[in-house]
């Protein structure tokens, strides 16, 4: 798997229809922030809704921040970065870095150099992090404050978008900036984990990050959440009020799922599953990391090693900082003399994504933390694929929307094993809920109706 996802530069769908204003096409900019060379879910999210809207007819640019991002689909990104990593660490480090010259800052912008310094990406230390967060949300007052006239000055002169949506609120320190140069501009942020990353800071730091978040909210049109669950969290932790808080139900591509696409991939691959295997693939897909819960997974895993035609099948990013705890899980499940029935697929493509879900007969991932979306839940669905979940976050809403899965009590090992050998079996219960699953995605998860919402609140 390559680290850069294919790029898709068509002169239709990006950059040329911006710079040179459509007539009657309303304009929209995402702010995505890039995760460092690795998936990210809310990226992906970004770029399938951001090209849904261009099929609804609007000038929409994907536009990254922090590094370049990484979809396992086509992607529409921008190709400039702003705030890119390296110059917001050298900006935050040394007061010379805050003046360079334009030509130097383009350089060290570069996509190039931007995915070449991040692409080992390990462990930030919690204090560095801390404090470049809060300077990030301090916008012109912050140490990248040219960044932040830059990015105001494109938006202002260049682009003049009808409405800018950011991805999270952590790289919002712009809005006051943006708000006083674009004051017809709609203004719309996502929250998707914002609460997860200021949870990893100094408590000090941390309390001051949303201080500074509460902030701006009074400069924010809307907050736009994909579950009752986080809009209430981050509504009451953010202090934002409830007309600014808006709920869209999480979506997908559902199109990549089609049956004559799913034909397609399981007639070029061998391990997609037939009804008469006697196998039953239990499947995990997520970024491996201890908060995605894997090892609850291989708790559950170990707990049917009786059970000789269950087998494990993980997919997802791993990066350096993790591998270890990945090996530590795998020597569990080597000592349990369970080595032949595990399987790690690596970081697919969606290609290589579909088909694994489609060879799955049921997808767990038991997070520690309480998910505020869970794409994968959909993706899983959308193939056919029935899910059993902890009963925390947005999986409940989910589950519940589409009919596709089960919840069991958070923490409780048991009742995920029970949950498990019901699904193994029982082949009609499992497979009811596959098809109430993927009927659910296909009538209130797809993208294409997010992007109408998001047309019909912006424009």
């Amino acid at each position: 798997m390559n680290d850069d996802a294919p790029s898709l530069n068509q002169p239709s769908l990006n950059q040329p229809s911006l710079n040179q204003p459509s007539v009657n096409r309303p304009r929209i900019v995402f702010l995505t922030a890039g995760a460092a060379g690795m998936y990210c879910g809310s990226c992906m999210h970004d770029n399938e809704v951001a090209k849904a809207l261009i099929q609804e007819g609007v000038d929409c640019l994907l536009q990254p921040v922090y590094t370049p991002i990484r979809t396992d689909g086509s992607s529409i990104a921008g190709e400039q970065v702003f705030f890119g990593g390296i110059d917001v660490y050298l900006a935050q480090k040394f007061a010379w870095a805050r003046k360079l010259p334009g030509p130097i800052r383009r350089l060290i912008n570069s996509p190039s150099l931007i995915r070449l310094a991040t692409r080992k990406t390990g462990s930030t230390d919690p204090k560095l992090l801390g404090q470049l967060t809060t300077s990030m949300l301090r916008g012109v007052n912050g140490n990248q404050s040219q960044e932040v006239q830059r990015l105001v000055s494109w938006l202002q002169h260049e682009m003049q978008p009808d409405a800018i949506v950011l991805s999270n609120l952590l790289i919002g320190g712009a809005i006051p900036a943006l708000r006083q140069a674009l004051p017809q501009t709609k203004i719309a942020v996502m929250l998707q984990g914002d609460d997860i990353f200021l949870d990893h800071l100094p408590p000090a730091d941390r309390d001051e990050a949303i201080s500074l978040c509460r902030s701006l909210v009074d400069s924010v049109d809307h907050f736009i959440t994909h579950s009752q669950f986080y809009a209430d969290k981050m509504g009451t932790l953010l202090q934002i009020p409830s007309p600014k808080r808006i709920q869209f139900p999480l979506t997908i591509d559902a199109d990549v799922f089609a049956e004559d696409s799913i034909a397609a991939l399981n007639s070029s691959t061998s391990s997609s599953s037939t009804s008469s295997s006697p196998i039953f693939r239990l499947g995990y897909l997520a970024r491996i990391a201890p908060e995605k819960g894997l090892h609850n997974l291989v708790d559950a895993f170990l707990s049917l090693a009786d059970w000789e035609h269950v087998q494990l099948h993980v997919a997802g990013w791993l990066g350096d900082h993790h591998r270890s705890y990945f090996q530590e899980l795998k020597t569990r499940i080597d000592q349990a003399g369970l080595a032949d029935r595990f399987v790690y697929h690596g970081s697919p493509s969606l290609q290589e994504k579909v088909s694994l879900l489609r060879s799955w007969d049921a997808v767990s991932v038991p997070t520690d933390y309480h998910e505020p979306k869970g794409l994968f839940v959909l993706e899983s669905l959308a193939a056919g694929t029935p899910v059993i979940q902890p009963d925390h976050g947005a999986f409940g809403e989910l589950i519940r929307s589409t009919g596709g899965g089960v919840t069991y009590p958070t923490g409780d090992t048991a009742a995920l094993v029970q949950a498990i050998r019901r699904m193994v079996e029982d082949d009609q219960y499992r497979n009811q809920l596959g098809r109430l699953g993927r009927a659910g995605v296909l009538e209130k998860h797809r993208v294409q109706q997010a992007a109408q919402r998001l047309k019909t609140l912006l424009i």
